[in-house]
């Protein structure tokens, strides 16, 4: 079996993706989950997060005190050979800080979550827990978003940009920058 080679959309296609998908937010009808599946495919392209990974987070994982523009602590990082998960702390670059504190600033406070509990999910879903709190928005939901902002905003990529593509497109967008393959390798885990 041929390994497939895997061209990722260039950065053109998906700032087309994103500046259609940023347009349709505000009209669309319901701001505050469409914002944060927007904010989630932001960091997927932006620093490389898996979608797992993402939903996993809770919103005291932004640090913003660490490094330059703020990092992430990945908790849920995928471990290799069944070990578990592998932590990480990965810098908000390529404009990832900025959307992140967008989300958290105007749109996180529209799910009617406790910033004061712990554990509170960055990416909250609509739906509440039974104590009232809300629950964590599903890797689905993400990856059905993806899947219709790239059929409006993306037509030639329907079908074949999902959250993992997005991830080797930035992959590939720090090596072009100039980034070793090893820090590559260290930052999207």
């Amino acid at each position: 079996m041929d390994p497939q080679l895997r061209i990722p959309p260039t950065a053109d296609e998906v700032e087309q993706l994103f500046a259609g998908w940023r347009e349709e937010l505000v009209t669309c009808r319901k701001f505050a989950p469409a914002a944060r599946n927007y904010a989630a495919a932001r960091l997927a392209a932006d620093v490389g997060l898996r979608m797992n990974e993402a939903r996993m987070l809770d919103l005291d994982d932004v640090r913003w005190e660490l490094g330059r523009f703020g990092k992430l602590n990945v908790r849920h990082g995928k471990g290799s050979r069944r070990r578990g998960p592998k932590p990480r702390l990965v810098p908000l670059i390529n404009g990832a800080d900025r959307g992140l504190r967008w989300f958290i600033q105007d749109v996180w406070g529209l799910f009617d979550a406790d910033h004061t509990r712990p554990g509170a999910p960055l990416f909250p879903s609509e739906r509440k827990c039974a104590d009232g709190s809300c629950s964590r928005a599903t890797a689905d939901v993400f990856r059905q978003s993806l899947a219709e902002a790239t059929e409006r905003h993306l037509p030639a990529w329907a079908g074949r940009l999902t959250p993992h593509v997005l991830r080797h497109f930035c992959a590939s967008q720090l090596y072009l920058a100039g980034m070793s393959l090893f820090a590559i390798q260290e930052l999207l885990g």
